[in-house]
């Protein structure tokens, strides 16, 4: 359940994150300690800007639409 909710959140992304050259891939989720792992890809894996664009970017957006999430990192 959790997950079908988290891959609607990065869909809903998707479009800005790929009309910079990149993308985003839901890894894993850690359920019980409500930590999701994304793995940025294309010119979103070099970007210098990607800690800030998964922080205010991602991780924002899955929070608002999973609020069982607690942390998104990156791998």
């Amino acid at each position: 359940m959790i997950r079908e909710k988290v891959e609607k959140a990065l869909d809903n992304i998707r479009p800005a994150l790929q009309a910079d050259g990149g993308d985003i891939r839901l890894v894993d989720i850690d359920e019980a300690k409500g930590v999701v792992r994304v793995q940025l890809q294309g010119a979103c894996a070099g970007c210098p800007s990607s800690q800030i664009t998964l922080a205010m970017g991602v991780e924002r957006a899955i929070k608002e639409e999973v609020p069982e999430v607690k942390e998104v990192v990156s791998v």
